[in-house]
């Protein structure tokens, strides 16, 4: 396998938008892949990174829809497992700005059902990345297995996290409690502006860098829509703008930047490792490069991230 693969882990949900009905006492859905990891290893894919998603995949209608896209992007599906449980289902209404509001079914169902028995076989010897996050570290019975995971390949591999909380799945107690064992196998943690302070109430972007430091992550990210986002590495810290579009919906668009800086650091050979070798400038061109990536996603319906030539057509635009 290429050292360049990246390996994510975790869920594939069926985001299902509102959409107008033909009658008074109907409601229509528009179908599409999502969950926050299956999103950013397809954007990786896109991208050109060799992206590898380790999934519990059921046989339903939704696990054949995420099954034909995931592969239509290029993800390697190769260690998903064929679940007998049914699909996670996220229902989604936007706002006036293209926030989106879930509600969740996801009761018993395949993504959180990890064993660690599923876990043990998988190689990580050619992967430079392992991604994770999201519910798939907070549900139980999974997130056991999957936190021993985590802790067994922080030893070979460069370990990314993104929390991306869903209170109304999970209390965010959950989250704050795990957090710090995250951080002490993480070497990147990216979370949202909404994520930050759902963790830590009332904390300026700074500080709780500097926690999450302590903690052990050596990369932390905090993405701050129309504000850009925040980088510190090792307490040194840049703030790159976000990118001008015209927003259709924001879904997916703190994936598709996860999968932007992981793509562009492991392009370069920055990832295998605990980041030694990193620098902050490499974090701020990562993080530009990361936010073209946002941006394009935002421009269109649903988490639908970009292919690499249209960030390098964005990219050219910029410059004229």
């Amino acid at each position: 396998m290429s050292p360049r693969q990246i390996t994510v882990l975790g869920e594939c949900v069926a985001d299902a938008f509102t959409e107008p009905a033909s009658a008074s006492n109907e409601l229509a859905l528009r179908v599409l892949p999502g969950g926050g990891p299956a999103n950013t290893a397809v954007a990786l894919a896109r991208l050109g990174t060799r992206a590898r998603f380790l999934a519990r995949l059921s046989g339903d209608v939704f696990g054949r829809l995420f099954r034909a896209h995931l592969q239509a992007s290029g993800v390697d599906l190769s260690d998903a497992v064929a679940a007998a449980e049914p699909s996670t289902l996220a229902v989604a209404e936007l706002d006036a700005h293209g926030q989106a509001a879930f509600s969740f079914h996801a009761q018993n169902t395949a993504d959180w059902q990890w064993t660690p028995e599923e876990l043990a076989g998988v190689d990580l010897s050619g992967s430079s990345c392992l991604h994770t996050g999201s519910l798939a570290l907070v549900r139980e019975p999974g997130a056991a297995a999957v936190e021993e995971f985590l802790a067994g390949a922080s030893a070979e591999t460069t370990i990314s996290i993104d929390p991306n909380v869903r209170p109304l799945l999970v209390h965010p107690d959950v989250y704050r409690a795990r957090l710090p064992r995250w951080c002490a196998v993480a070497d990147i943690l990216r979370l949202s502006e909404d994520d930050l302070n759902l963790l830590l109430p009332g904390a300026v972007p700074e500080e709780a860098c500097d926690r999450w430091h302590a903690a052990g992550a050596r990369l932390v990210v905090i993405t701050r829509g129309a504000d850009g986002a925040l980088a510190s590495l090792d307490g040194e810290r840049v703030v790159v703008p976000a990118v001008a579009t015209r927003v259709v919906d924001t879904v997916g668009a703190g994936d598709s930047f996860t999968a932007g800086l992981l793509h562009h650091l492991g392009a370069r050979g920055l990832l295998g490792g605990r980041l030694a070798a990193l620098r902050l400038d490499d974090v701020a061109e990562a993080s530009r490069f990361a936010a073209r990536v946002a941006a394009l996603t935002c421009s269109v319906a649903g988490p639908n991230p970009p292919w690499h030539d249209q960030v390098a057509q964005l990219a050219t635009a910029d410059h004229t």
